[in-house]
């Protein structure tokens, strides 16, 4: 007897594009659960037309969106608004991405589906939460990060911060708050019969990820010195190195045994291994020491070695590492053309809460039916 997955029989109706939305909807879709999207007719989801393509639409839709089914509407039309709603009536989840008040406008809010589905778990994400001055600004992962005070924690030797390594506020914000809460009000849901609209905002999300410097600032040690704190560059147990060739040490060294297995190894000037106030004369001399070799002497020399360092992978080195995975047993199918697929994003939701080694297609973007597509 197979057992059933956790969220087989769950129905979700997703109006959201782009990123947070729908990777929190694949995420529940790969535990179980029939997810239906609307898109705007035509072009549908923006993120179709990203490059590179995978058939009709791009790869990042599809591997995002696989195991769903997508539909055109266009939700200023009432027939097709209200094909909408009959929709949401019918769902148990329903995610959506538009800037506050939008849906209350379409007749697609919180208030019109709770009427006719009590039950329903409906989540709003959002780039600034629901009320307040910024609710109705436009954004995107780099101005959230900009303006909740991230971007600026850790800047270079001219004080200027950089590119952040992916997209934090979209994921770490939005994505994962939404499930996280999605299947507690589930839960509750299931509970109580009643369902209840969740408001995630991305940037007010990312004080999670900022925990450490709320500590300091109520414990009264003040706000966060940019590239001067122990893990923005204040400390040399805690920094980025360049090597001889080019390529670069990451060096995470922070508990002492750790630390000092690592300045014994690379041969640091006795006086300079007590970093204790002295970390930019320490910080200097570290940096020559990892200057003075290339990145393959100091990955050899720390292999086998607990000492929290390791050089700076390139994407194909971390993939040869096998720290990358792009042959999952997961693949994304081309709708449009029988037997082309690829190995998929591998999923964070456990192998053993979904459908593992399952190739799923993304969804081509077919005409609303008027039928129910969970009949």
């Amino acid at each position: 007897m197979t057992t059933p997955l956790p969220l087989s029989g769950v129905k979700v109706l997703d109006l959201s594009t782009l990123l947070p939305g729908p990777l929190a909807t694949l995420l529940l879709a790969d535990a179980g659960a029939d997810v239906v999207k609307l898109e705007r007719p035509g072009q549908g989801d923006e993120m179709r037309t990203y490059e590179p393509k995978f058939g009709e639409a791009s790869a990042n839709y599809a591997v995002l969106n696989r195991g769903k089914r997508a539909y055109a509407a266009d939700l200023k039309d009432p027939a097709q608004r209200d094909r909408a709603l009959a929709l949401a009536a019918e769902a148990d989840v329903i995610v959506e991405q538009f800037r506050p008040g939008v849906t209350d406008r379409l007749g697609l809010g919180y208030d019109a589906v709770k009427a006719r589905n009590p039950r329903v778990v409906y989540c709003s994400i959002t780039g600034y939460g629901p009320s307040g001055p910024h609710a109705r600004r436009a954004g995107h992962d780099l101005t959230y990060l900009a303006e909740a005070g991230l971007l600026g924690v850790v800047t270079d030797s001219t004080g200027a911060p950089s590119l952040p390594v992916t997209v934090l506020a979209d994921i770490a914000g939005g994505t994962y708050p939404a499930v996280m809460n999605i299947l507690l009000a589930l839960r509750q849901a299931e509970a109580t019969g009643q369902g209840t609209h969740l408001q995630v905002s991305m940037t007010h999300n990312l004080q999670v990820l900022a925990y450490g410097y709320f500590a300091t600032r109520q414990a009264g040690g003040g706000w966060p010195r940019p590239g001067a704190e122990l893990l923005t560059g204040g400390s040399p147990r805690y920094h980025i190195y360049p090597t001889s060739d080019g390529r670069h040490v990451a060096c995470a060294a922070l508990e002492q045994k750790f630390w000092d297995r690592l300045v014994e190894l690379v041969g640091l000037a006795p006086e300079f291994r007590d970093d204790s106030g002295q970390e930019d004369a320490v910080t200097e001399a570290l940096a020559q020491r990892f200057a003075a070799h290339p990145a393959d002497y100091w990955r050899e020399l720390f292999d086998g070695e607990d000492v929290c360092a390791a050089v700076v992978a390139s994407w194909d080195e971390a993939v040869d590492a096998g720290l990358v995975d792009i042959a999952s047993p997961d693949r994304v199918a081309d709708p449009g053309a029988p037997g082309a697929s690829f190995p998929t994003l591998p999923s964070p939701v456990s192998s053993t809460l979904r459908r593992a080694g399952e190739t799923a297609a993304y969804p081509a973007l077919a005409p609303l039916p008027d039928s129910s597509p969970w009949a």
